[in-house]
């Protein structure tokens, strides 16, 4: 994403659906259908994307930035860690309820680590200027890398999804 924004787009629908294992387990973003080229003007205010991945200000028809791509990015984190949908217990419109009426955010586990919670805090701030940059996301990775991959091997796969996730 840090190369997407560099070229000035934004994707407007980044979630876990869109994101595709290769061969060699890089990761590949797909569907940018919704994507647009940034413009440094008001900020762009027609809604796409998907509500339990989308920003407040998307939610809300106001003005937004590349750091929309930035909150979505929280969000799939969050279901990296814990393998869960997002907002399993509501809607995606009551989601989109509560994360723009209520602050609603996706609880962070109690054994997440530290650094990881701390990029989805501030990936999935309310505030559009707190959220980091990717090029700030992939330094505040790369700095946890070691700790990660440490609790990676030894939990391996911490649940077991016996059903593919789905959204609505």
């Amino acid at each position: 994403m840090a190369y997407v924004h560099a070229l000035g787009f934004i994707h407007r629908d980044l979630k876990s659906d869109n994101l595709l294992i290769a061969a060699d387990k890089s990761i590949k973003i797909a569907d940018f259908g919704v994507a647009r080229i940034e413009v440094k003007t008001e900020g762009m205010t027609p809604e796409t994307g998907t509500y339990r991945w989308m920003a407040p200000e998307m939610i809300q028809h106001r003005p937004y930035d590349h750091k929309v791509d930035v909150y979505s990015f929280g969000i799939v984190l969050w279901e990296l860690i814990t393998g869960m949908l997002p907002f399993t217990n509501m809607t995606a419109v009551q989601a989109a309820f509560a994360v723009v009426n209520k602050g609603a955010r996706p609880v962070i586990p109690q054994d997440c680590l530290p650094a990881l919670s701390h990029i989805m805090t501030l990936c999935w701030d309310a505030n559009p200027e707190v959220r980091p940059a990717f090029t700030d996301i992939v330094c505040m990775l790369e700095s946890a890398e070691m700790e990660i991959l440490s609790n990676v091997r030894k939990a391996r796969f911490r649940c077991c999804i016996t059903e593919p996730m789905t959204t609505d």
